[in-house]
């Protein structure tokens, strides 16, 4: 492992530190604020307000006034218009947003030009604007005459109200990009709860749409809250119809509790066990270096393939790879271009990472490299890449999700059905990866009860492409036709010839 030692800071920020409530960007009605730390640094960059319950009310009325006193919901090519105008002023802006994320993320340069920001900035609003045109909206079945009077009938697509989005500090620009761009192109409101860790990603939001569209007021509102008693006022509030939740399973999971009072519909992408499956066809040279998808954002994904499976009869020289591919990797500076893992976001996830890893070792496992804080970085939160071999399907780092830098190695037998048995041995379902012959890869993947697979170098990701997970990793799809219909109540209306 190399350390990259961290540089002074030199970005003059230009942050939103406002919530944006009906139309208005403002500070939290008792000014309270919380500070933003830089997890690379343990510095403060700055502050953000911090909202109460009285904010997330009005929040949650304007979006219910906009919805029901607008035409919001109906004007499709208004609609259409103002995502544009969106998208375009996050692209004038993405070198800010790049400065933001780097800072108060953590997230390197290298994962900026990716999934943390130019993949979503691409297409994750343009997507779904553009989808306005041509999705059925209506759908003609065939006449009837079951009284004994002709009739017709059509199916209707409409918007279902209100939605409350919450989202998470790891990959924020990504995942608010893809929750606003279908939750507003399909006629909805939305009030926004965006992770405290990371809040300027969020605020920045209220600020362009506020001065660079014409989104009417209400439609959109934003709020950071260090209280989770007031997001919580999202899932139980009757004025809000669907929550769209990214976050852990078990967060999840008290939002189905807390949301069945009212019968809202939830769209719940949780967490995940990934497996990065390679079958004894597998070129070695290629498939086993590629473990290192595991510390894309330093493991602070839910959809990473952190569990790797390999022949037994290659397990050594898999062990022996994914060691020296760890150790080489340079880990520090996120503004280091050649920086591969950044810090983790805080001292609380970071002490969760350190857990595991003795968890693992408890159980049996043996760490090959790392396991610890890197050598030559006395500030920020930053755990070394780690590998732990001999992890048997019982062990707690093979079932649980740890989100930090540490990659899980296990031996199967049994060919192609001992390979699915082991991938499919997980309470999650989000992600996972098949090394081999094309044709059977493509076999194994099918096989496997996950929501979305590479084979070899083929990438799902996509603002079109349906992302969501089977089993613990939860509920519904984002993105894709399939997640634009989950923002969508579905209405048959039969009326006389």
């Amino acid at each position: 492992m190399t350390a990259s030692p961290i540089a002074t800071a030199t970005v003059d920020f230009n942050p939103e530190t406002r919530l944006y409530i009906d139309g208005r960007l403002r500070e939290s009605a008792g000014a309270k604020t919380v500070d933003n730390v830089n997890p690379a640094t343990e510095e403060v960059l700055g502050v953000c307000s911090d909202a109460g319950a009285p904010d997330m009310d009005e929040a949650i009325a304007a979006a219910r006034r906009a919805f029901d006193g607008t035409d919001w919901a109906t004007n499709h090519e208004f609609r259409q218009r103002c995502l544009m105008q969106l998208h375009d002023a996050l692209q004038d802006e993405k070198e800010q947003i790049r400065a933001e994320l780097i800072a108060e993320v953590g997230a390197t340069v290298g994962m900026t030009y990716i999934a943390q920001l130019e993949w979503p900035l691409a297409d994750a609003i343009r997507y779904p604007a553009e989808l306005i045109s041509t999705f059925g909206w209506e759908r003609m079945l065939a006449q009837d005459a079951k009284l004994g009077t002709p009739y017709h009938r059509v199916v209707v697509k409409e918007a279902i109200g209100v939605v409350g989005a919450i989202t998470p500090w790891n990959f924020p620009f990504e995942i608010i990009s893809n929750k606003v761009g279908q939750i507003l192109a399909t006629g909805n409101t939305m009030v926004l709860k965006a992770a405290i860790e990371t809040p300027w990603s969020a605020l920045r939001w209220g600020r362009i749409i506020a001065e660079k569209t014409d989104i009417p007021a209400g439609v959109v509102n934003i709020v950071t809250a260090s209280d989770n008693d007031v997001a919580q006022r999202l899932v139980t509030d009757p004025r809000v119809d669907m929550i769209s939740f990214t976050g852990s399973t078990a967060v999840g999971q008290l939002i189905q509790r807390l949301s069945a009072e009212t019968m809202k519909r939830n769209m719940l992408e949780l967490g995940g066990k990934s497996a990065y499956l390679i079958l004894d066809d597998a070129d070695m040279d290629m498939a086993l270096p590629g473990c290192l998808g595991a510390l894309m954002h330093s493991g602070q994904g839910c959809a990473l393939n952190t569990r790797m499976l390999v022949p037994r009869s290659h397990y050594d020289q898999a062990v022996e790879v994914a060691t020296a591919t760890f150790g080489s990797l340079t880990v520090g500076d996120p503004a280091d271009p050649n920086t591969f893992c950044g810090p983790l976001v805080s001292a609380k996830q970071r002490a969760r990472v350190l857990n595991y890893i003795e968890i693992a070792k408890r159980d049996g496992g043996r760490v090959t490299v790392g396991g610890g804080a890197p050598e030559g970085l006395d500030r920020g939160y930053f755990v070394a890449p780690t590998v732990v071999a001999d992890v048997a399907p019982d062990h707690t780092i093979f079932q649980e999700e740890v989100f930090g830098p540490v990659l899980s190695i296990t031996p199967y037998d049994g060919g192609d059905d001992g390979a699915v048995e082991l991938a499919n041995n997980s309470s999650y379902g989000l992600g996972g990866a098949v090394m081999g012959s094309d044709a059977r890869a493509m076999a194994v993947a099918r096989r496997i009860r996950t929501g979305s697979l590479m084979i070899n170098s083929g990438m799902y990701y996509g603002a079109d492409a349906p992302f969501g997970g089977y089993k613990m990793s939860g509920i519904g799809r984002q993105n894709g036709i399939e997640g634009f219909e989950q923002h969508l109540q579905t209405k048959t209306i039969g009326y006389p010839l």
